[in-house]
């Protein structure tokens, strides 16, 4: 069934996009069969969804997990700065809100003309303006800071890292991060699916609710270099237009276009929505994202076409392993607590049977038998080896 779009031309000078990995249907089948498609998946008997411009979006419940709806859910997108949400998933646990950072050069080495919440070289600035500064106006300075921080010695890239081991953890297998704000990279990946995992992840933490429905914040001021503070907004507008709201992250890059993650709650009820590779016309990535929460809030509890699959689900028998995570070192002023995804964990793998017990509708067919041949073939051809990007 195609998704419901309106008619928008391109952008003139819209570079090309990037050749996704190749499709996998175990990957595809994550979370239910039903989801392996290109198309809309809606639950039977459930009205139309809101015409919006996302090349793939898709709506869940936070609490129970149910997929309500979307469109080519596990289809590969570029994310743009909602990948910060995998940063703060990642690091969030690692890093003491009140420890002080020194802003370096590298921290500053950002795409040209990208968003930055104005940090300055040899400033001092406390975690909790930073994590601010990236939540609120995605900034790029901010995603390094915070990355080299988490990373201790192996500062950027051993967070990176660790932003895959967990995405693996997640069950977000069609995830793969080259760079901790979002920002364009070669091989970077994710999926509406994925997003959603993560954003599960993201609001279950009090900090991070805290942070994402923050409306304003200020910039301390930096004395010794003569730089005076400043005030900066949230630029989420679906947290002040749209009832019981509960924050997201936008983002856009000229690759990637519009992509948008946001959750509300009515009454016991909190959604999430996820968007990839919108255009901003007729409606903002955050109005479609309202338009598909009110959508979502519409159908009775229980209807459902997948589920989103819980954290370290996962045997010991499939196709997928998270590898091993890089080793760390906390600096002397950061002492957090560190948790699982902090540690080197063993190898986790999603299975067919994993897959097959979150699945809508997953029976033994000549699918189901072509993908446990597939299986057994990767298990002998690749014993612990790495997911292919």
């Amino acid at each position: 069934m195609p998704c419901p779009r309106p008619k928008v031309a391109p952008p003139p000078g819209r570079p090309p996009r990037p050749t996704p990995p190749k499709d996998d249907p175990v990957l595809r089948a994550v979370g239910g069969d039903a989801l392996a498609t290109d198309g809309l998946v809606i639950p039977a008997g459930a009205p139309a969804p809101p015409a919006v411009t996302a090349t793939s979006w898709l709506v869940a419940d936070l609490d129970t997990g149910e997929v309500l709806g979307g469109c080519g859910p596990h289809a590969y997108a570029t994310p743009a700065s909602v990948q910060k949400l995998l940063l703060a998933a990642t690091a969030l646990p690692r890093l003491n809100p009140r420890t002080t950072v020194t802003i370096t050069t590298g921290d500053l080495e950002i795409e040209p003309g990208s968003s930055a919440v104005g940090l300055v070289r040899g400033g001092r600035y406390p975690v909790s303006t930073l994590w601010l500064g990236l939540l609120l106006n995605s900034g790029n300075d901010a995603a390094n800071a915070l990355a080299r921080l988490a990373g201790g010695d192996g500062g950027v890239a051993a967070t990176i890292a660790e932003m895959n081991a967990l995405a693996k953890r997640l069950g977000a297998f069609q995830t793969h991060a080259v760079t901790p704000s979002g920002l364009d990279g070669p091989g970077q990946f994710t999926s509406a699916y994925d997003l959603a995992l993560i954003a599960r992840v993201c609001f279950e933490r009090d900090d991070f609710r805290r942070y994402a429905l923050t409306r304003n914040a200020r910039m301390p001021a930096q004395k010794a270099l003569k730089k005076g503070g400043f005030q900066f907004q949230n630029e989420n507008k679906l947290i002040y237009n749209y009832a019981g709201a509960l924050g997201g992250k936008t983002g856009f890059t000229k690759l990637a276009r519009h992509s948008y993650v946001g959750a509300a709650r009515r009454g016991d009820r909190r959604l999430v929505v996820t968007l990839l590779g919108a255009e901003a016309r007729p409606l903002r990535g955050w109005q479609q994202g309202a338009a598909l929460l009110d959508w979502g809030f519409a159908q009775p509890k229980g209807a459902a076409v997948g589920k989103l699959v819980e954290p370290d689900g996962a045997d010991q028998a499939g196709t997928a392993t998270a590898g091993d995570v890089p080793p760390r070192s906390t600096p002397d002023d950061d002492r957090p607590v560190t948790p699982a995804a902090a540690r080197d964990a063993p190898s986790r793998l999603l299975s067919l049977a994993a897959a097959a017990t979150v699945a809508v509708v997953l029976a033994a067919t000549p699918l189901l038998l072509l993908l446990t041949q597939r299986r057994r073939q990767r298990i002998r051809r690749r014993p612990g080896g790495q997911l292919p990007r």
